[in-house]
């Protein structure tokens, strides 16, 4: 995902492999490895010098691989709640009934909110 974002940024700012690979004074076959994820474990060093070059923040060079890890531990869980709604009897027809009593249970702990 590293390489990806690398990838991406770069062309944006209109750099070629090349370019960017010289003035972050890094081969570029090296960087050539990243982007296409062939070198999936780049040094904290390499990525700073890349971040630097094409002026942008270090987590914006990470963080598509950390939003998409929480992404699919999200699903899981949806998905573990999903299964948990049917395992217990719910049927697909009665989930509108379950959605009025959450969006009550909601309203009802605003008030409660509210007055403290």
């Amino acid at each position: 995902m590293i390489g990806r974002n690398i990838y991406e940024i770069r062309l944006k700012k209109g750099l070629s492999l090349s370019e960017l690979a010289e003035r972050a004074n890094i081969s570029k076959s090296y960087l050539s490895n990243i982007e296409r994820n062939l070198n999936q474990n780049p040094s904290i060093h390499i990525i700073k010098k890349l971040a630097a070059v094409l002026d942008v923040d270090l987590r914006s060079l990470v963080k598509t691989e950390i939003n998409e890890e929480r992404q699919q531990y999200l699903d899981r869980e949806w998905l573990d709640f999903i299964n948990e709604l049917k395992e217990s009897g719910v049927e697909k027809e009665q989930i509108q009934e379950y959605k009025t009593l959450i969006e009550f249970i909601k309203w009802k702990n605003e008030q409660i909110g509210e007055k403290k």
